[in-house]
């Protein structure tokens, strides 16, 4: 279970983002991130019941702010990736735990330049099979609509008149699903992550037929 003694303390840190708070809470937090640990380690094994799962990846509470606008050292929240094991299984989960911003997911954040290519020119042939994916009433329940950024025109080479050019424009493709403070606490919240993480599969299955595969439906492994 996520306790609410772990949300609150990421909480404060939101509201006491410097390094001589952390400093001086950092028993606390060392505590907090053993329970962490051992929830995303507990959701890797019930994944591995129905999926050959690689491992898993805890993010880094410190924030790299080189590069970036927000300058606060931390990061008030959990998160980490399930990666899916060999060449064949692609995408992967991702659950994020933080007070009023909790989701778990997955997809294809950052697919490289031949991947992404790959994924346009099957939506481009033939969308029948994803669109069955993401109508399925289940999945549309559960994730709603695929995020990512897109393109505001066709990219170069695909016909914008193309029947599936709402999919063709993206750049990433991947579905999150919310939860509240209440249901993170709820005892039955790794289930409901679980069953999240199977209702993407089918999702994950095609995409990885797609990726490992030509254009001509030739294997590419």
């Amino acid at each position: 279970m996520i306790e609410k003694k772990l949300l609150k303390f990421l909480k404060d840190l939101k509201a006491n983002n410097d390094r001589d708070w952390f400093n001086a809470n950092k028993p606390t937090f060392k505590a907090h991130e053993a329970d962490a640990k051992a929830f995303f380690k507990a959701v890797q094994e019930k994944l591995a019941s129905h999926d050959n799962i690689e491992g898993h990846k805890l993010m880094r509470i410190y924030r790299d702010v080189r590069f970036s606008k927000d300058k606060t050292p931390y990061k008030p929240r959990f998160a980490g990736s399930f990666s899916r094991a060999t060449p064949a299984l692609r995408g992967s989960y991702f659950l994020n735990i933080e007070p009023g911003n909790s989701i778990v997911g997955g997809g294809f954040y950052g697919p490289n330049t031949d991947d992404l290519k790959r994924i346009r020119q099957e939506f481009e042939m033939d969308d029948t099979e994803i669109r069955q994916v993401l109508n399925d009433k289940t999945f549309k329940a559960t994730f709603g609509d695929m995020r990512g950024e897109e393109l505001k025109t066709a990219p170069r080479g695909f016909d914008p008149e193309n029947k599936a050019i709402d999919l063709i424009r993206k750049k990433q493709f991947y579905f999150i699903r919310e939860f509240s403070d209440k249901e993170v606490l709820e005892d039955d919240f790794i289930e409901k992550v679980i069953e999240s993480c199977k209702v993407i599969r089918p999702y994950f299955d095609y995409m990885s037929s797609v990726l490992t595969t030509n254009a001509n439906g030739e294997s590419i492994l």
